[in-house]
């Protein structure tokens, strides 16, 4: 009769314990999904078409300048204080932008983008909380479960396309303004369910000192840095614009809404497959195809047809999943480089949206997924460097 190790035996086993977690993910997904990624529609509304990245910009700037802060915060303080922090921060930005697009004053409404885009920078460090309640071998699945359950709430908000356009309706605004306000009762359900989390004591126990510039020398990260900051940058400028270029081919509302559900679905549907896929065959694995996904996606997105926009968009969702996962699964191991991290996509996703509205207005959408397109190789660097990542023992100061 074979009895567990000691270090099985310590595994914690949250599965109860991240259901608050997982639900308040979900709900900041779909959040997302009637709020931020339809700005750049929003903006075109608003008469500002040649700055229709100029929403998703700020919100990469604002999630690159607060992903740091966040993540010292939760290392101080715990990850349910910032979780909820940010949860917080993102009532609030989805009410400033809703009044400002409701009102036609831009500023506000960028306002409120910003301000949604410096609670994305704290929430979407999610993941490491639950990668961090897991034994590492299923840190993978515990971080494709989580992917799951955020492609819930976007399906959900998707599938409630038509009562929003009545909700719309009934204030005397756009569908694309009135998921604003939607989206400010999904954060605020979700700032709510961290006040029933409780972090396993695993999680708790993982907050490292090591300092970043000391994890920076450690094999292996630098080359997961890239991985991630490309995924996010491609991802975030493809995912922002596509919809502008489907609403000039005239799709509707609820068109619009099923592209970003192919998206989503690429991004988090497969979570349940890939992470598991990961903790056996390795980052190495998960780099690659990746890379290959995302340079199909940018390859498929000028294609004529609107079919193939739902197949680019599903594609640069599940070619971000692979090396996404893969990032952060070894990057849980180093809390010091998470916020740091998170904080370059931003910047690659601000920079990418901003050069790509103006790459559209001056050359045309097919010049951006080219360039889109060859970028995405360069997660191909991170699996090479995989097989050299860190294995021993993590620094302390």
């Amino acid at each position: 009769m074979s009895h567990p190790s000691a270090a099985q035996a310590a595994a914690p086993r949250p599965v109860g314990r991240l259901l608050p977690l997982y639900a308040a993910q979900a709900l900041a997904t779909g959040g997302a999904t009637v709020s931020t990624i339809l700005s750049s529609v929003i903006m075109s509304g608003l008469g500002h078409e040649a700055l229709s990245g100029l929403p998703a910009t700020l919100i990469s700037a604002s999630g690159a300048l607060s992903a740091g802060l966040f993540g010292a915060l939760m290392l101080r303080r715990g990850r349910r204080l910032g979780l909820a922090t940010a949860f917080g921060l993102g009532v609030v930005g989805a009410m400033t932008g809703f009044l400002g697009a409701r009102a036609g004053t831009v500023g506000i409404f960028l306002l409120g983008a910003a301000l949604m885009g410096a609670a994305q920078g704290g929430y979407q460090q999610a993941r490491y909380a639950a990668a961090e309640s897991v034994a590492p071998g299923r840190r993978g699945a515990a971080l494709g479960a989580l992917m799951l359950m955020s492609v819930l709430g976007s399906l959900i908000m998707t599938g409630a396309s038509g009562s929003i356009e009545g909700a719309a309706a009934r204030l005397g605004s756009s569908a694309e303004v009135a998921g604003w306000l939607i989206a400010a009762g999904l954060m605020l359900t979700a700032a709510l369910l961290m006040l029933v989390w409780r972090p396993t004591a695993a999680a708790q126990s993982n907050r490292q000192r090591a300092a970043l510039r000391q994890v920076l020398t450690l094999a292996g990260v630098r080359s997961t840095a890239l991985g991630l900051v490309t995924a996010q940058g491609l991802m975030t400028t493809l995912m922002s614009l596509t919809p502008l270029r489907a609403h000039h081919a005239g799709m509707d509302h609820t068109g619009v809404s099923g592209l970003i559900s192919a998206h989503i679905a690429g991004m988090f549907g497969f979570g349940w497959l890939t992470g598991p896929l990961i903790d056996r065959l390795g980052t190495r694995t998960g780099y690659a195809a990746g890379a290959a996904l995302l340079s199909a996606a940018a390859l498929t997105a000028p294609l004529p047809g609107t079919a193939w926009l739902g197949i680019s968009m599903f594609l640069l969702g599940l070619g971000w999943n692979l090396v996404f996962l893969s990032g952060s699964k070894f990057l849980t191991r180093f809390p010091a480089a998470q916020g740091a991290t998170d904080s370059l996509g931003y910047v690659a996703a601000g920079t990418g949206t901003l050069l790509g509205g103006l790459v559209i207005a001056h050359a045309g959408f097919t010049a951006l997924a080219l360039a889109c397109a060859l970028l995405a190789l360069l997660p191909l660097v991170s699996a090479w460097r995989a097989g050299t990542q860190t294995q021993g023992p993590l620094p302390q100061n």
